[in-house]
Formats: C-alpha cells, sequence, structure tokens
C-alpha cells in the first residue's frame, strides 16, 4: 500500500516540478497568437476552453490503454509501477508536452509533417504511411471490441453488426463534423466519467486496505516473459505512448494560449499515469497473484476483469457505470484515430477542410478499409501494433530532442528517453517471434548499435541545421530552397 500511494502522490510531484522544468525548457510564449486563432475555419482549428481541452486529451490519449495495458503489465509484479512513474514523468509527458507545443509553434502541423521539417523529406513519408497505418489498426479494433462488450452488455439480445454499425455511424460523423459538435461537447462528461470511476477505485483500495505488493524487482510473470524489452511494450498508454503523437496536434489546433500546455498536454499524461497505476494495483491485489491473474486473463480477458474490479469495489450499480464508461473509451479513441488520420491526409496532399465534401472525400477510403478489416483476421498485422506504436513514440522523441538542440535548449530531456526507448522497441523487434526471432543477448547488442547510429546521425544532422538557422515555427520553404540552392 506505502508503494501505491507513494507512487500516486511521485506522479503529482513530478507535474509540479518537473513538468514545470520542461514547460521552463521549452519557453512557451503567452504573446503568441495560436493556431487556433491564426487559422481558424470553424472545423479542426478553433479555440476552445483549457479545461474541455484538457478532458479531450485526455480522453483521446486514454481509452482503454491506461486500462487493459497495466493489467497486463500487472504479471510483471510491483516493478510495473517503477516503468508507470519514471516513464509518465520523464517520458511519457514530456513526449506529449513536446509534441504538442512543437505542432502549434508549427501551425498544428501532425506528426509526419513535423518529421518532415525535423527530421528530413524522406522522413515525412515514411511518418506518414507508418501514422496512417497506426490509426487504422486502432480504429478497426474500437469497432469490434466495444461493439462485442456491448453485445456481452446486453445477453446477445442485439446482434454484433447492429452494433458495429452504429459505432461506424458515429466515428464518421464525430471524423467529418467540426471538432466542437460532438467531441467537444461529449468528450468532457466522458471524460469526467473516467476520472470518478478511478478515483473511484484508488479510493476503495486505500479505504479496503487491499493487499497491494509492496516495492520489489522480482519479475513474478507466470509465463517468465522478460521485463526488458516486454513490460516497455506492454505498458505504453500509462507511462509512453506514440499513439499520443497522434492525438496532440488535435488539441494544438485548438488551444487558446500556449501557457495552457503544461496542464493540457504534461498534466493530462501524468492523470494517465495516475490512470494506469490505480488499474495496475487494483489488478495485482485482487486476484490472488500473478497466475491467478494470468487465468483470469486467459479465459475472461482483460475486459472480463475490469468488470470484476468495478463491481468488487464500486457495487453493482456504480461499477456497472464504470463499465459503461470502460466501452465508451474505446469508441472516444476510435473516433479521434480516424480524425487525426483524415488530418494528416489532408495535410499531405494540401486539400483544404472547409467544405464537409473535402472532409468526406479524404475520410470515406480510411472507413472503407476499416470495414474491410473488420472482415478479415488481422491478428498478426495487430500484433505489430506494441511495437509500431512505440517506434512512433520513438520518433517523436528524437522530433522534440531536434527542436531543442536547434533552440539551443536542454535537449537532454527527449534525447534520453529517446536512446532508451530506440534500444527497446529495436531489441524487441530483433528478439520477438513476430521479428526476427535473434537471441536476446544479440537483440540487445543490435539495439545499442542502432540506437548509436541514430544519435551520430541525429547529431551531424542538428549541426548542419543549427548552424544554417533551421527554423523553429510555421513555413520552411524559403529555409529549404535556400540550402537546396
Amino acid at each position: 500500500m506505502y508503494t501505491f500511494i507513494g507512487a500516486l502522490l511521485l506522479l503529482l510531484l513530478g507535474y509540479f516540478t518537473y513538468g514545470k522544468f520542461v514547460e521552463k525548457v521549452f519557453q512557451p510564449k503567452e504573446e503568441r497568437t495560436t493556431p487556433a486563432y491564426t487559422k481558424q475555419d470553424g472545423v479542426d482549428y478553433l479555440p476552445m476552453g483549457k479545461n474541455k481541452n484538457s478532458l479531450i486529451q485526455l480522453i483521446s490519449i486514454a481509452g482503454v490503454g491506461p486500462i487493459f495495458g497495466p493489467i497486463m503489465g500487472a504479471l510483471y509484479g510491483p516493478v510495473a509501477f517503477i516503468w508507470i512513474v519514471i516513464g509518465c514523468i520523464f517520458a511519457g509527458a514530456v513526449h506529449d508536452y513536446l509534441t504538442g507545443m512543437i505542432s502549434i509553434r508549427n501551425g498544428g502541423a501532425h506528426l509526419p509533417e513535423l518529421a518532415g521539417r525535423f527530421l528530413g523529406k524522406a522522413m515525412k513519408h515514411v511518418v506518414n504511411a507508418f501514422s496512417i497505418l497506426l490509426l487504422l489498426l486502432v480504429g478497426t479494433v474500437f469497432v469490434a471490441s466495444p461493439a462485442d462488450l456491448l453485445y456481452d452488455l446486453t445477453n446477445g439480445s442485439v446482434p454484433v453488426l447492429i452494433f458495429v454499425i452504429l459505432i461506424f455511424i458515429y466515428f464518421l460523423l464525430a471524423t467529418i463534423l467540426p471538432i466542437n459538435k460532438i467531441i467537444g461537447n461529449v468528450y468532457p462528461y466522458i471524460g469526467a466519467l473516467l476520472l470518478f470511476s478511478t478515483v473511484g477505485i484508488g479510493a476503495a483500495l486505500i479505504w479496503n486496505q487491499a493487499p497491494i505488493p509492496e516495492l520489489s524487482l522480482t519479475n513474478t510473470h507466470p509465463g517468465g516473459a522478460a521485463i526488458f524489452p516486454l513490460l516497455f511494450l506492454t505498458i505504453s498508454c500509462g507511462a509512453l505512448s506514440g499513439f499520443h503523437a497522434t492525438q496532440s496536434p488535435i488539441i494544438s489546433r485548438t488551444t487558446q494560449k500556449e501557457g495552457q500546455g503544461r496542464r493540457i498536454f504534461y498534466g493530462m499524461m501524468i492523470a494517465e499515469g495516475m490512470i494506469a497505476m490505480i488499474w495496475a494495483a487494483a489488478a495485482m491485489s485482487l486476484f490472488d497473484g500473478p497466475v491467478t491473474l494470468n487465468e483470469l486473463i486467459t479465459t475472461i480477458g482483460t475486459g472480463g476483469i475490469v468488470s470484476e474490479i468495478s463491481t468488487m469495489m464500486l457495487g453493482p450499480i456504480i461499477g456497472t457505470l464504470a463499465i459503461l464508461g470502460v466501452i465508451i473509451l474505446p469508441i472516444t479513441s476510435g473516433d479521434t484515430a480516424f480524425r487525426s488520420a483524415r488530418m494528416i491526409i489532408a495535410d499531405y496532399i494540401k486539400i483544404p477542410q472547409v467544405k464537409i465534401m473535402n472532409r468526406i472525400w479524404v475520410a470515406a477510403p480510411l472507413f472503407i478499409i476499416s470495414i474491410i478489416l473488420t472482415t478479415v483476421d488481422f491478428t498478426m498485422l495487430w500484433q505489430y501494433f506494441n511495437w509500431a506504436n512505440q517506434s512512433t513514440a520513438v520518433i517523436a522523441l528524437w522530433i522534440g530532442a531536434m527542436f531543442l538542440f536547434i533552440a539551443r535548449r536542454n535537449y537532454w530531456i527527449a534525447i534520453v528517453p529517446a536512446w532508451f526507448m530506440s534500444v527497446t522497441a529495436a531489441t524487441y523487434i530483433m528478439n520477438a517471434p513476430i521479428g526476427f526471432g535473434l537471441p536476446m543477448q544479440t537483440s540487445v547488442i543490435i539495439g545499442i548499435v542502432f540506437t548509436i547510429l541514430l544519435t551520430f546521425l541525429f547529431f551531424k544532422a542538428a549541426k548542419k541545421r543549427r548552424a544554417n538557422n533551421h527554423p523553429l515555427e510555421e513555413d520552411i520553404s524559403n529555409w529549404e530552397n535556400k540550402n537546396i540552392a
């Protein structure tokens, strides 16, 4: 229990200390006009209040990630607490803040555009394809999984297909309508429900003196899965998640002032870390250890465990509300996944999004592909999601490091987590059965060598960009033309 309470306090302390330090490094300008005003179009670019933006950001980045991931991570034991706290404060929240703020400085640009501006034109095309694939996977899965949960909740009285159709209709509307029409009106209430249910479970754990294990570095995973690199991919939302880099630019287009960034981007990641901590603690303490937890994951799934924890801790009525919240969460990540994909493609092919028909033409192919994916078994493709997710986080961290290096600021806040996650992602894909299947020791060596190579290329490019006065804000076409010439 002491570890659990201490970890929550550390996360909170991290927001007021390291979060403030990161903000000071970035140097937000209160007088600078944000894209919400300079590019206001009433669709994607429009100013919304700090509280509303914060709750929308939390729901966009959360989904079921900080619930399902920590439940799976609980199999490793209390060592998962360490990754949630350290990862959230020094990696995830930094990642989210830098992505959101650099996007604000660059006219609300999404990750592929930022990659092109700061890592080179070739990276723009690579990250664009990578991001669209990642978002399509998220969007498709977050149609199927809530439809199945709703089917179970209605005891099979309503066909799954009906729920799938209804969710797709909602996704389409949320993708093409102005952000303040559905997302801006609905998300704050869902965010409040998520926080209410999570705080309730956390309070119940403390009140009932649940046997939450104290800090230990022992790996308790029943299957003997290695802590490194697997834990750092299993718990992504709640510690560090590349998916967030596709979501933060959505809110960068609705943020009123740069000074609100720490609350919206850094703060909501800390909130997600606290959510992850509570669900990990509940999973560790309520099911007689990792062996029983592993059996339950196999039999009733993580969704079933969420149901068990909710009704056990909150009672049948409030617990049911919490379960409904968990069903809604993947839907709220699915819609922003499609919205983000639509915005990325529109930016890439330079189609203005003011007219609704333009939005429909861009979004329609995404939904057609997603509908096809729901009819086929893409289990193998989904197995690459965790790796693709953390690889996206690596790219976002390198972008942040480049921005800060060029600006002659403390780039170590981004490059250190970039180093760690570069080694982690490379080691995983080298060692995993879905990757190259190499021995762990060989995989770690390759991961380290790969990261050293990335570092060499980074500093080579960064010094050149700094010497040539690479712009940190807005359009870089003049700079590119001058340097090409």
